[in-house]
């Protein structure tokens, strides 16, 4: 269940002026949201690597490994990789879309599998070169290699044309809170609209704490307001330091 996009406008909204701080406009409001998402989910992997070296609580809903990757497999996709040749390069461009015909923006390779079932052994560039020169480290189709670089992979044996699959992770979209104008100037949510625009938060639910807190410190930035930001961060420093406590 991703984050209502609404809810948090307007609970900032209703915080800044409660306080009679100031205010915060749409367009404001979602360049600062879709940077916070953005804050938010590339912390997500430091944390889950911070995780990996402390031992869990072996308790159902307690294990943080787990919390941390079940806020992370909101994010995970897979897709077909698309076999081309551009002069004298051939190589597999990863996939627009994914199997789920959505359309995303590729953030982190995963896996990549041959026929569905064989895992393609990744390599660095050195590696990669002298693979073919000894018979124990030649790539074959029943153990195949790549090299990935400027997005592109670079497959052996180059008799494999086909049938690459690359698990990933996909980009958040940019947050939109769409609106309307009222018949007194005043923007309104047009979620209820045919032709919403709005996208909500793609974050686990769990998130909207820190989502609000974040967006509300910098509106303190664009707003001016020293105590805003102090009070925010310090919550914000708050909030981490109890997670890994």
């Amino acid at each position: 269940m991703a984050i209502n996009v609404n809810t948090v406008y307007q609970t900032v909204l209703m915080i800044l002026n409660k306080e009679q701080r100031g205010y915060m406009t749409p367009t404001e409001f979602n360049t600062v949201a879709t940077q916070v998402q953005l804050e938010v989910f590339e912390k997500y992997f430091d944390d889950l690597n911070q995780q990996l070296r402390i031992p869990q609580a072996d308790t159902d809903y307690a294990d943080r490994q787990e919390n941390i990757d079940e806020k992370i497999a909101i994010f995970k996709t897979f897709g077909n990789a698309l076999y081309t040749t551009d002069g004298s390069l051939s190589y597999f461009e990863l996939p627009i879309d994914d199997a789920y015909t959505e359309e995303v923006v590729f953030y982190r390779l995963g896996n990549v599998l041959y026929n569905d079932e064989k895992v393609v052994q990744r390599l660095d560039r050195h590696e990669f070169y002298y693979a073919n020169q000894s018979r124990l480290t030649k790539p074959t189709t029943t153990n195949p290699a790549y090299l990935y670089e400027n997005q592109k992979l670079f497959v052996k044996p180059t008799s494999i044309i086909d049938k690459i699959k690359v698990d990933y992770i996909k980009k958040p979209k940019d947050v939109v809170w769409g609106f309307t104008v009222g018949g007194l100037g005043q923007y309104q949510s047009d979620r209820n609209s045919q032709t919403t625009t709005s996208v909500d938060f793609e974050l686990h639910v769990s998130e909207q704490s820190e989502v609000i807190l974040k967006v509300l410190l910098y509106a303190g930035i664009v707003i001016r307001d020293p105590q805003i930001v102090q009070a925010a961060a310090a919550q914000v420093q708050a909030d981490e330091a109890n997670k890994k406590s």
